[in-house]
């Protein structure tokens, strides 16, 4: 389940997902020890994907359909690192709806107490 906290600063909530995403970059480097060479290969096809991609959505020339395709490119390289990897299932809970109450919940509360402690320090006078 997801835990929002507050920020350090305490102005924004902040929703730790690193717990899902740490397994993932392990099954990576796994993977990479393995087979450094076939591993290596997609991750400098999905390098490439994501380079043509920022440089579509940046490009001022590039048209839609120009961006369409990137992304289809760099989704497909990036499904194909995923697709051994088990841990992926984790980036995306799925939440039953009483869960997903009681996460939404959690984030109210949490930004509620940040909206009432900067109203306070808004009529606070100097």
């Amino acid at each position: 389940m997801i835990r929002p906290q507050l920020s350090t600063d305490g102005n924004t909530v902040r929703l730790p997902l690193a717990e899902h995403v740490d397994p993932l970059l392990d099954e990576l480097a796994l993977a990479y020890a393995q087979a450094p060479e076939d591993v290596g290969r997609l991750l400098a096809a999905h390098a490439a994907s994501v380079v043509a991609l920022d440089f579509a959505l940046c490009s001022d020339d590039a048209t839609d359909y120009g961006r369409a395709v990137r992304a289809a490119e760099a989704d497909a390289t990036r499904e194909a690192l995923l697709d051994d990897c088990p841990a992926a299932v984790t980036l995306d809970p799925l939440l039953a709806p009483d869960d997903a109450i009681s996460l939404a919940g959690r984030i109210t509360r949490a930004a509620a107490h940040i909206r009432h402690r900067t109203a306070q320090n808004r009529n606070a006078r100097p």
